[in-house]
């Protein structure tokens, strides 16, 4: 699976060859560096452990900064991705040139915290009508059976914390590669606020 561990500017819009405007969110990738490899005969699988944007050393413990040793300065962000579709080397830096010729990727970040939200504008209920005299306007309605079993069922939807989850966006069009930037650009939003990080990666649907 080929990726990337990048940074969401925010997002644009940006002109075609016919003159089209074209919404576009910003992906920055500051160089990914190969922090280490998986292989079938030591770990029982194949995979690519990626390291981006430099941590504060004072910051940094013995044990953290281990696994960085004689490879690069430690990084923020670590991520492994599986069966990485490119050879390559422990120590190599990698960049957006790698999605020039994808015309897909799914991005995953975390979404937006909402904080505490009630059960329709979380969850997307109807509710009740909103006539006069209704009295079932904007609740949830019932939330378990009666005596059996008598109580609410775990994972019911209610009013609680909104937002703040891991979310892939599927099947984002690649719509410019800027190597001299090192930015990609991708039509539609993406989760999350400007400067979160985010995973890139090739598109598994398409």
């Amino acid at each position: 699976m080929l990726g990337l561990i990048g940074k969401k500017v925010g997002m644009t819009q940006v002109f075609d060859a016919q003159g089209r405007l074209t919404p576009v969110t910003v992906i920055k990738i500051e160089g990914n560096v190969v922090v280490s490899d998986r292989n079938e005969e030591k770990n029982g699988y194949s995979a690519a452990v990626l390291g981006s944007i430099d941590k504060k050393k004072s910051t940094v413990t013995k044990p953290y900064a281990g696994q960085f040793k004689e490879v690069c300065e430690p990084k923020q962000h670590v991520v492994e991705f599986r069966d990485y579709d490119r050879e390559v080397a422990v120590g190599e830096v990698l960049g957006v040139d790698i999605f020039k010729d994808i015309s897909f990727v799914d991005v995953t970040g975390t979404s937006k915290g909402k904080g505490f939200a009630g059960g329709m504008k979380r969850h997307g209920f109807k509710g009740g009508r909103a006539t006069h005299g209704s009295k079932f306007h904007r609740d949830i309605g019932g939330t378990s059976m009666s005596s059996t079993p008598s109580r609410t069922f775990k994972g019911t939807r209610m009013a609680g914390h909104m937002g703040n989850e891991r979310t892939t966006v599927q099947n984002l069009k690649v719509v410019r590669v800027d190597e001299e930037m090192q930015v990609l650009m991708v039509k539609g939003a993406i989760p999350g606020p400007a400067q979160s990080v985010v995973i890139v990666k090739k598109a598994i649907k398409k």
